[in-house]
C-alpha cells in the first residue's frame, strides 16, 4: 500500500532558493499531474500544523514554473533535475528568513479545495541562498581580542533557524546534573546572544570567561512536528571541552598557558614532496597502551609520544631508517569512549592471557566492556576541532586548555624525530543526527548539516549519519578545522575518512585555505601540509549523483591522494568483502595470476593511467587505465601523489593475519617472514606514497579480527618491544568474525604460528632496510607522471623472460632531464615471488654493470646478499621470495 501523500514527518519536497521550491513529481498521488493542483506554502510562526498538513496560520501561494528546474540550479543539486520548480512571490520571497523561523510545509489542494498532498521541506538549499555569502566571514565558535592576559572573548554560532539563543556560563566545572557548578556553587549566568543578518548569534563577553564552561539554548521550532522546543547543546565549533564533552570551554589557542615550551622549540620537519612520503598509521592508544618502561598515567595518552619509552624509541628506528611521517588514527572529541578513568571497565589482561589461544572466552569479556573500555579506533566525531579527552594522561583534571597542551606535547615529540604529524579526519558523517545526546549540529540547525533521501531522512551510507559538505556551513566546519589543526597545532597533513563523500570542490577549499597560511602571518606554511584519503565511490554520492566527488581519478592536478586499492589486492590477493579469506591468492600469498601481476606493475608505476608497458597477462602493450580491476581502471591517476600504496590498514585483517589466513599451515617461519618483506617491498619501493599500517614490520596480528574498531586494548595489541605480535589472542569479536571461526581455530591454536622475538626482530629488521632504500635512491621517487613515463619501464613482463610471481622494474636516470636526482644512476627492483630462486634475463641489459644495493648489502637479510649479475648475459639471479634492488 502506497504511503498517505500528505505526512509532514516526510520531508520529500525542497526549498532551494528564497522564491523556488522544487517538488519530485514521484511524490504525487498516481493519476496526479503537477498542473492538477493549487501548490501552497504552508507556515506557522509557532508551530502547530499537524502532521496531514492542517493547521497552518497562512498559506502564501505557490506558481507552477514550466519545465524541469532552472539550469543553474540542476547543476547544483542534479539529483534534483527532474523536479518541478513552484515560484513563491517577491513578498513571500523577501519573507523566507523570518518563515524558516517557525513550521514550513508544501500543500497541494485539489479543485475542490481538499489537500492532496502535504509534506515537510528539506531546507539547506534556501539557507545556503540565504545566509552562505554573508557569513563566509564570520569566526564561529569563540575569537578573542585584545592583550595578552586582557583578551576579550566574541561566542558566535550560526543558527539562523532559532527564535533565540541564551549563552550559558558556569564558573566552575558543572557537575553531572549540567545545571550546577561544583566549584564555586551557585546557578549558571545566562546571555542573551543577539542575532546578525548572517544567521548567527554572538555575545561578546569579558577577560574573565575564560577557561569557563559554556553551553547554548536554542529556542527551536522542530520542523516536520512543529513542535516548540528549548534545545541544549555545546558548540559545534569548540576548541576546548569539559570531560565527556559535558560543556564546551572558552579556551584561548593563543594563551601562552596552554603552550608548551618543548612544543614551541620544537624544528619543524622540512617540507617533502608527497611522493617522498613514507607514512606509518598509528591508533594513540595502541601506541603505548602496553609499554610497561612509561609511568601508567602516560599509557595510551598523547604524552607517550614525548616520552622514552619503547615506542618513541621504535619510532626513532623507522625515522632514521626514512619515515617520514606518523598518521594518527581519529584525534578529535569522540563519542565511543567514557573519559571519566572511573566510568570504564575492563577485562584484566592476566584473566584473559589465562584462556587457550583458540577459545571464544576472550572475546566474549572483551564484547561485555566495549561499550565503557577506552578503546575504540574514534571515527565517530563529536567535536571536530577539539582533542580528545581519553588521550589525556589524567582525564578527569585535563579540562579545556590542558588537553590542547598535552596534544601540542605529542607533536613536539614526534616533530624532534623528524616525524610529520597526519591527523585523521572524519567529517563525511558523524555519530548521532536529531535530538541524541552527540547530535551537537542537528542540536543547532534541525535538518541543515546532514544529507538527506528522498522521505527527509539522515543518509547512512556510511554506516553513520552522513554529513553533507556540499551545504556551505558544513564545509565551512570542515576547512575551519583543517585550518585549526594547522595553525594551532602544527601538524602536517590530514587523512580524509571516505573522502568520496565529499566533492572536489570541498578538498580543493581546504587546500585553498591551508595555501594562505603562512610562516610570517600564521607561524606555519600551509602550503606544506599533505592530503590523503579514502576515494571509494558508493552511497548516494556514488557516480557524481550529487556532486563532483574527490574520488579515485577524479583528483588530477589537486595533488590529493587516494588509497590504491589495486596493488592491495594484487599483493594479498582476492578482496577485503571475501567472505572466504583464503579466496584469491595474491602475489605475495603464493598466487600465480598474471593479472594481478599487471596491477601490481601499475601501482609500483605510480598508478598512472597514461602509463604505457607490456601486459603479463597478454603479452600486448598497453596503457594503465586498460588494465582491468573487476571492471574498473587499475591505472587512474594523472600524478603519482594521488596514489597512496600499501598493503594493510586499520580496517580489515593484518598482513600478517592475511598471511596466516592464506598460506598453507605447512609453510615454514622463514617463508611467512620472507612474504611479509615481499608485501612490504612492494609499497616502500613504489613510485607512489608508500602506507604502512604500524605493526606490519612487526608481524603486527590481530588474532585474525578483520575490524578491531571496538575490540578493546587487547585484540589490538601493539608491541615494538617484541615480546608479542598479538596472535593466538583467542578467537576474535563474533559480530564481524563469527562465521569464520571454525577456519581460525586451528589456526590459533597451532603454536608453530606464534612468532618468536627472534622472528620479530629480523622482520623489523628487514622491513627497516626497506625504508633506507626508499631514502637512499632518489629514482625510486620521480614525482612526476612525465618523468615516471620516461624513466620505468618492466623490461621482462610479456615476454618469454616473465613469469605471474615476478617483477622486474627498471628504472633508468639517463632518460631525465640533466640535473635531475638520479640522472647518473639507475635501479633494477626485482620481487621474486616464487619459493625458488631464479636467473632472469632483463632484455637490453647485457654488457652493463649492476650490482647489489649497499643498503641490501649491509642489511639485515643473508639471503638477499646472494642476490648476483651476469654482465655479459645481463642476467639477474634473486633469491626466492625476495626484494633485490641493483643500482647501475
Amino acid at each position: 500500500m502506497d504511503p498517505d501523500p500528505r505526512d509532514l514527518l516526510r520531508a520529500r519536497a525542497h526549498w532551494l532558493t528564497a522564491d523556488l521550491l522544487a517538488v519530485p513529481t514521484t511524490v504525487l498521488p498516481q493519476g496526479v499531474g503537477p498542473q492538477d493542483l493549487a501548490w501552497s506554502l504552508g507556515v506557522a510562526p509557532d508551530g502547530g500544523i499537524d502532521r496531514r498538513g492542517a493547521g497552518a496560520a497562512e498559506e502564501l501561494r505557490l506558481t507552477l514554473a514550466d519545465g524541469p528546474l532552472p539550469d543553474v540550479l540542476a547543476r547544483r543539486w542534479p539529483h534534483l533535475a527532474d523536479c518541478r520548480a513552484l515560484r513563491l512571490d517577491e513578498e513571500g520571497a523577501a519573507r523566507a528568513a523570518t518563515l524558516l523561523t517557525g513550521q514550513v510545509a508544501l500543500l497541494g489542494r485539489d479543485g475542490t479545495g481538499a489537500g492532496v498532498l502535504a509534506t515537510s521541506l528539506q531546507v539547506p538549499g534556501v539557507l545556503d541562498d540565504l545566509y552562505a555569502r554573508a557569513v563566509a566571514g564570520r569566526a564561529l565558535g569563540v575569537s578573542w581580542v585584545g592583550e595578552p592576559g586582557r583578551r576579550v572573548p566574541t561566542v558566535a554560532v550560526w543558527a539562523p533557524t532559532a527564535r533565540a539563543v541564551e549563552l550559558v556560563l558556569w564558573d566552575g566545572v558543572p557537575g553531572p546534573d549540567h545545571d550546577r557548578a561544583w566549584a564555586p556553587a551557585g546557578e549558571p549566568m545566562r546571555v542573551p546572544m543577539q542575532r546578525q543578518e548572517d544567521g548567527a548569534w554572538t555575545a561578546t563577553g569579558t577577560p574573565s570567561w575564560g577557561d569557563r564552561c559554556y553551553r547554548f539554548e536554542l529556542d527551536h521550532v522542530l520542523p516536520r512536528t512543529g513542535e516548540r522546543r528549548r534545545v541544549r547543546t555545546t558548540d559545534p565549533w569548540s576548541v576546548g571541552l569539559s570531560l565527556d564533552s559535558r560543556h564546551s570551554v572558552l579556551v584561548d589557542l593563543d594563551d601562552p598557558a596552554h603552550a608548551p615550551r618543548r612544543w614551541l622549540e620544537a624544528p619543524v620537519p622540512p617540507a617533502v614532496r608527497a611522493v617522498d612520503q613514507a607514512i606509518y598509521e598509528l591508533h594513540v592508544r595502541d601506541f603505548s597502551r602496553d609499554d610497561e618502561t612509561l609511568p601508567p598515567e602516560e599509557r595510551g595518552s598523547y604524552l607517550a609520544f614525548a616520552a622514552d619509552g619503547t615506542g618513541r624509541r621504535h619510532l626513532r628506528r623507522l625515522a632514521d631508517a626514512g619515515l617520514t611521517s606518523v598518521h594518527l588514527l581519529p584525534t578529535f572529541d569522540l563519542t565511543s569512549v567514557p573519559e571519566d578513568p572511573a566510568a570504564q571497565a575492563y577485562e584484566p589482561d592476566g584473566a584473559l592471557a589465562a584462556l587457550p589461544p583458540d577459545s571464544s572466552e576472550q572475546q566474549r569479556r572483551v564484547r561485555a566492556h566495549a561499550l565503557r573500555d577506552a578503546f575504540n579506533w574514534g571515527y565517530d566525531p563529536w567535536h571536530f576541532l577539539a582533542p580528545e579527552g581519553s588521550y589525556a594522561s589524567t582525564p578527569g583534571q585535563a579540562h579545556g586548555g590542558a588537553r590542547t597542551a598535552q596534544f601540542r606535547t605529542m607533536v613536539a615529540g614526534l616533530h624532534e624525530l623528524g616525524l610529520r604529524v597526519v591527523l585523521d579526519q572524519v567529517y563525511n558523517h558523524t555519530t548521532d543526527s536529531g535530538l541524541h545526546r552527540s547530535s551537537v549540529l542537528d542540536r543547532v540547525v534541525p535538518g541543515y548539516y546532514h544529507r538527506l533521501d528522498e522521505d527527509g531522512d539522515v543518509q547512512t551510507s556510511t554506516c553513520c549519519q552522513n554529513i553533507a559538505t556540499e551545504h556551505a556551513l558544513a564545509r565551512t566546519l570542515m576547512v575551519d578545522g583543517c585550518v585549526l589543526w594547522v595553525r594551532h597545532y602544527r601538524v602536517d597533513g590530514f587523512r580524509f575518512d571516505l573522502m568520496g563523500h565529499h566533492s572536489r570542490g570541498d578538498l580543493e577549499a581546504v587546500r585553498a585555505a591551508l595555501d594562505a597560511l603562512t610562516p610570517e602571518t600564521d607561524g606555519v606554511d600551509g602550503s606544506a601540509v599533505h592530503l590523503y584519503g579514502e576515494g571509494w565511490d558508493f552511497g548516494e554520492v556514488a557516480g557524481n549523483a550529487r556532486f563532483h566527488q574527490a574520488s579515485q581519478g577524479q583528483l588530477d592536478g589537486t595533488g590529493i591522494g587516494t588509497f590504491n586499492d589495486r596493488l592491495r589486492d594484487a599483493v594479498r590477493g582476492g578482496s577485503v568483502h571475501d567472505a572466504d579469506p583464503r579466496s584469491g591468492l595474491g602475489f605475495a600469498t603464493g598466487g600465480c595470476d598474471p593479472r594481478h601481476t599487471d596491477l601490481l606493475q601499475v601501482g609500483l608505476a605510480g598508478g598512472l593511467r597514461s602509463l604505457r608497458l607490456r601486459s603479463q597477462e597478454t603479452g600486448r602493450e598497453v596503457v594503465g587505465e586498460q588494465v582491468d580491476y573487476g571492471g574498473a581502471a587499475g591505472g587512474y591517476a594523472a600524478s603519482p601523489e594521488e596514489v597512496v600504496n600499501y598493503v594493510d590498514a586499520h580496517d580489515n585483517e593484518t598482513l600478517w593475519d592475511t598471511l596466516t589466513l592464506k598460506l598453507p599451515l605447512s609453510t615454514p617461519m622463514a617463508q611467512r617472514l620472507r612474504r611479509n618483506t615481499l608485501a612490504l617491498a612492494t609499497v616502500t619501493l613504489s613510485q607512489g606514497i608508500s602506507f604502512w599500517h604500524a605493526g606490519a614490520e612487526l608481524l603486527r596480528s590481530k588474532s585474525l579480527d578483520r575490524n578491531s574498531y571496538a575490540s578493546g586494548d587487547w585484540f589490538n595489541h601493539y608491541d615494538p618491544g617484541l615480546r608479542d605480535n598479538g596472535f593466538a589472542r583467542g578467537l576474535p569479536p563474533e559480530p564481524d568474525n563469527g562465521a569464520r571461526w571454525q577456519l581460525m581455530a586451528p589456526l590459533l591454536a597451532d603454536a608453530s604460528l606464534v612468532p618468536t622475538e627472534a622472528d620479530m626482530a629480523r622482520a623489523r629488521g628487514c622491513a627497516l632496510d626497506l625504508l633506507r632504500l626508499r631514502s637512499a635512491h632518489p629514482l625510486l621517487r620521480l614525482g612526476s607522471a612525465e618523468a615516471i613515463q620516461a624513466a620505468v619501464s618492466f623490461p621482462v613482463s610479456g615476454t618469454e623472460h616473465g613469469a605471474p610471481d615476478l617483477v622486474v622494474m627498471l628504472v633508468d636516470g639517463r632518460a631525465l632531464a640533466a640535473g635531475a636526482p638520479g640522472d647518473d644512476e639507475a635501479v633494477l627492483v626485482v620481487l621474486n615471488a616464487a619459493p625458488d630462486a631464479r636467473t632472469v634475463t632483463v632484455p637490453g641489459l647485457a654488457g652493463q654493470h649492476w650490482r647489489l644495493s649497499p643498503v641490501l648489502r649491509d642489511g639485515t637479510d643473508e639471503l638477499v646478499r646472494s642476490t648476483g649479475w651476469r654482465r655479459a648475459e645481463g642476467q639477474v639471479r634473486v633469491p626466492a621470495l625476495t626484494a633485490a634492488l641493483l643500482v647501475r
